[in-house]
């Protein structure tokens, strides 16, 4: 016999059995509650005085028999009934209110996040009887406080109401809404998610640049849920309200995954996970994915590998199920190793497997650019925020072909051309990854080997595409880069890109404030007073270091 759940502290042994004969009865599925049941169930919670929950499968089968206090049940664990995107969960909660209230704001929270069929309340009256029910369902289409319906309530004779046909129906507005919002169901449908302590302005900056890292991995934004919070939730990091009317939100426009703008601690993605039957990732799990997607080169995927195991050794956590997180043979001594701790070791060898590779082709980079370092030819590197030009800067100066498109973090791969100024003085040009608010300090250590690269750099071109709104907020994001790579000191000249799309008088004053050169990448023509300031430049440096030297019998790539 299956047992109840929740507080059963102080029961009586006939209480016990009664509540456990409960899982014999069956609602016929055209009902909310058969009436005969809604009796048995009132009067037995008017004689412990603790609310009693049932929760019913669609063909009227009892799965849970929860006993809660005086005010409320709490709902146990519902994994095993995993509900498709645009679907609901399959169950229905029927529980006695013992002060004749309606359905609570916790009941409507409970029906968002558990995406359950219908919920409805039992009032009991003096003498222990079922007096009338309350019920409500989510609204497909609705937003905010419009997300349920609470309908009229229900005398204990007119229970027999179609219950099914009526979830049958939800559930196909549902589907056949989030079908209209979008009919491509290969690729993921993410809902966005902010939650700040700091301004509006900002938030809403920080969300729109989520947006376009959502859409340069290939994720389809179906909308965006800002909240202002005096306080972050230590445990949900949202309000639990408005964890309810995301998940409705989801539910209604068929996402299956949700972005969240702040990155998330273990704690927080379990208790999050919990409550909502989707995927949930944070910003650094977004940007690791785009490195994923874009890695060409082994080194590179090595990098990217290495970082996602990083960001995954504490977060890797399974349901704590009693006894089937235990692994061990037979003869052995204790339980052995948990599944979990498994789990954890592999990552840790796979870590340091990836940590070996990684030193190796450090080594075989070495030796290939050993014939340069005797040669000593001046290192000029390209920096930047993701996605302002830095590629195109380097195909046009160089007449390379480095791939270059309009979407974040678009190359990861370093690359190196050799540039001939009109001098003849000759220079290695290298352009790396893009830089972004926050970067990830898992991508700062796999890529640690790149981004030294950076130290070796006699000249640093800082790209900056003024065109961005956000362009001052990028620029501190690469200069607060810099410094936790001990790079402040290094020459740099800013680059201002893309001044066509920009007034010339708010150009000429940008100009003048960084003391940089104003470009437009996809025109040569305008790179000329940027050539000339690069050679004055290098010209300084290699006066300054006399074991600089140039090679005038290489191939002009001017």
């Amino acid at each position: 016999m299956k047992k109840p759940y929740g507080n059963l502290t102080g029961l009586k042994a006939d209480e016990l059995r009664r509540l456990e004969n409960l899982y014999r009865r069956k609602t016929p599925p055209e009902f909310i509650i058969f009436p005969e049941l809604a009796r048995d169930v009132a009067r037995l919670s008017h004689e412990i005085q603790r609310q009693i929950g049932l929760l019913m499968e669609r063909s009227g089968i009892i799965t849970h028999v929860i006993v809660g206090d005086h005010q409320k049940i709490f709902i146990p664990d519902l994994s095993d009934y995993r509900s498709a995107p645009g679907r609901l969960k399959g169950l229905r909660c029927v529980h006695t209110h013992l002060n004749r209230e309606p359905l609570t704001q916790d009941d409507l929270t409970d029906l968002a996040l558990l995406r359950l069929d219908l919920m409805a309340a039992v009032l009991i009256d003096q003498e222990g009887n079922p007096s009338e029910v309350y019920w409500a369902h989510i609204l497909p289409g609705g937003e905010g406080p419009a997300a349920y319906r609470q309908l009229p309530p229900l005398l204990p004779h007119q229970l027999n109401n179609d219950c099914l046909e009526l979830i049958k129906a939800l559930e196909n507005e549902i589907a056949h809404s989030g079908a209209l919002l979008d009919g491509d169901f290969e690729s993921e449908r993410a809902l966005l998610v902010s939650v700040t302590t700091g301004s509006k302005q900002q938030a809403a900056e920080s969300l729109a640049e989520l947006e376009e890292l959502a859409c340069s991995s290939g994720i389809k934004v179906l909308g965006c849920v800002r909240q202002q919070r005096k306080k972050i939730d230590a445990r949900f990091l949202i309000g639990r309200g408005k964890l309810g009317e995301i998940t409705i939100m989801a539910l209604q426009k068929g996402v299956t995954l949700i972005i969240f703008d702040q990155e998330l601690n273990p704690s927080q993605i379990r208790s999050i996970t919990d409550q909502m039957d989707l995927k949930v990732i944070d910003r650094t799990q977004l940007i690791l994915d785009i490195f994923a997607q874009r890695a060409q080169s082994r080194e590179g995927k090595l990098q990217v590998e290495l970082a996602q195991l990083k960001y995954l050794l504490p977060r890797l956590v399974t349901k704590n199920t009693a006894m089937s997180r235990l692994t061990g043979g037979i003869g052995g001594r204790g339980p052995g190793e948990t599944k979990l701790e498994i789990n954890r070791r592999r990552v840790r060898e796979r870590i340091t497997r990836l940590e070996k590779a990684l030193e190796a082709v450090k080594m075989q980079r070495r030796q290939q650019k050993a014939r340069r370092s005797k040669k000593e030819l001046p290192v000029i590197s390209i920096i930047g925020y993701t996605n302002a030009g830095k590629s195109t800067l380097l195909n046009t100066l160089t007449h390379s072909a480095v791939l270059t498109e309009d979407r974040l973090f678009a190359t990861l791969d370093p690359s190196s051309r050799r540039l001939r100024f009109p001098r003849d003085l000759e220079v290695i040009v290298t352009d790396t990854v893009g830089f972004i608010r926050e970067l990830p300090k898992e991508l700062v250590v796999a890529f640690r080997a790149t981004l030294e690269e950076l130290e070796k750099a006699d000249l640093l071109l800082h790209v900056i595409d003024i065109s961005n709104p956000r362009y001052v907020d990028q620029i501190h994001s690469v200069e607060k880069i810099l410094a936790e790579l001990g790079l402040q000191g290094k020459p740099l000249l800013h680059i201002l890109n893309k001044q066509d799309l920009v007034a010339p008088e708010h150009v000429h004053n940008l100009v003048k404030r960084y003391d940089g050169v104003s470009i437009s990448a996809l025109d040569r023509s305008s790179l000329l007073p940027l050539i000339r300031r690069m050679e004055s430049m290098v010209a300084e440096i290699t006066m300054a270091d006399p074991a600089l030297v140039f090679d005038s019998n290489q191939t002009d790539h001017s």
